[in-house]
């Protein structure tokens, strides 16, 4: 190789800049799906805890009326912890499903960039094999 030839050399094999960049598209377009997955699954989550509040709401103050309206202050401390009871238990499933709800959302997204972290990997393997100059065999 002479010095004339050594520039034209170094950029003979180079990467594909046009493959490069639609390989960047697409992690950016996968990057804003995941972003979109994380997105719907908080306002799905933030539906859910309004929900829930205004349910949790509705059965305290159905419960603060009964206990206040009828019975011996004996049968209403028995309504009371039978309220209490069915209020924690509830509360216990509601905080089980928003978390369910917040995890599937999380792995959503995450599948969402782990497939094309996988398909980006490929394709940056597939261009520097391409970008590799071939040795030639020895005679």
């Amino acid at each position: 190789m002479t010095y004339n030839n050594a520039f034209a050399d170094l950029f003979k094999n180079t990467f594909d800049l046009n493959q490069l960049f639609a390989t960047q598209r697409r992690n950016i377009e996968a990057l804003s799906a995941a972003n979109q997955a994380v997105v719907e699954g908080a306002q799905a989550i933030s539906r859910r805890q309004a929900e829930v509040v205004r349910a949790s709401v509705e059965d305290v103050l159905k419960a603060s009326k009964e206990l206040l309206t009828s019975g011996t202050p004996e049968t209403n401390l028995n309504k009371q912890a039978d309220y209490t009871k069915t209020i924690f238990e509830n509360a216990l499933l509601n905080l089980r499903e928003i978390t369910e709800m917040a995890t599937k959302s999380g792995f959503e997204a995450f599948d969402v960039i782990n497939k094309r972290t996988a398909e980006s990997l490929e394709e940056i393997s597939s261009a520097t094999q391409k970008a590799t100059p071939k040795k030639k065999a020895s005679a």
